[in-house]
């Protein structure tokens, strides 16, 4: 059982300035609900409740989401817009919220050890980037990750098949099919230029990480862009056999572009899945 996820929610969302100069990205709504709330239901889904958060400056929308507001549920109370804060109640009532800031942006890696203290060393971890949006018509992506870690107990990454031309954004990886849709890794990337990228099977934002991993991050020195990657300590557990990499049965749409973002928007619009 896989009972804590953590949230890396300290970036600035640039790419949506200037709606994220007071409005962190993680709140921005795909049709009524943040994508942070998509990501905590995921997570939910998969059986976990502790729920663990590092964030930054200006991101105490975050914390107010995931709290009861007693005077706006005053006010519905009794009409009929109570039931619009169902969903959001009975997350508050079925998880636990836990937060810790990360003052300075040194990369996923960097926001993957500042939440070592609210994960703590005992055993394994969910990870969801709220950027990346998950949906499937059965059962979702973590939850499809949680089996795969329960037959292996290593480290489970979430891959998918990306275009050439986009290869150079992403962690990449290789490595045996040792069952349909599961790869044991040999080797990881990140964003290597597509005429070297060792295959084209691309890291998305779900993980399922070995407690160790903090150890290796804390000697991980800076890599791509100056930032201490999360793929770079992976690789250190993949040279000894364990990572999985899973090719999950669903779709993403990367909400940290405006092109994915307004797909994820019109998808759920379309869909009512509210």
């Amino acid at each position: 059982m896989i009972k804590k996820c953590l949230f890396p929610a300290a970036g600035y969302g640039t790419r949506f300035l200037p709606a994220t100069k007071v409005i962190p990205k993680e709140m921005l709504p795909i049709v009524d609900k943040p994508l942070i709330q998509y990501g905590v239901e995921e997570a939910m889904e998969a059986g976990i409740r502790e729920m663990a958060m590092v964030t930054g400056r200006g991101k105490r929308a975050l914390e107010d989401h995931f709290d009861i507001n007693y005077e706006l549920e005053s006010q519905l109370r009794g009409t009929s817009k109570e039931s619009l804060l169902a969903g959001i109640r009975h997350i508050i009532d079925s998880c636990s919220f836990s937060y810790t800031r990360q003052t300075e942006m040194r990369g996923l890696g960097h926001a993957v050890l500042t939440g070592e203290t609210l994960i703590g060393h005992e055993e394994p971890f969910a990870v969801i980037l709220a950027d990346d949006l998950c949906v499937s018509d059965s059962q979702g992506v973590l939850a499809q990750m949680v089996e795969v870690h329960k037959r292996h107990g290593c480290t489970v990454v979430a891959v998918e098949e990306v275009p050439q031309n986009e290869i150079h954004k992403y962690g990449v990886i290789a490595g045996e099919e040792i069952e349909p849709g599961v790869f044991r890794v040999d080797h990881m990337v990140e964003k290597p230029a597509a005429e070297v990228a060792p295959s084209n099977l691309a890291v998305i934002g779900r993980y399922i990480i070995t407690p160790d991993i903090f150890d290796i991050l804390r000697e991980t020195q800076p890599g791509a862009g100056g930032e201490i990657q999360l793929t770079d300590a992976l690789m250190q557990q993949a040279r000894q056999g364990r990572v999985m990499a899973y090719k999950f049965k669903g779709r993403r749409f990367d909400c940290g572009s405006v092109g994915g973002f307004v797909a994820a928007t019109n998808y759920f619009y379309h869909m009512g899945r509210r």
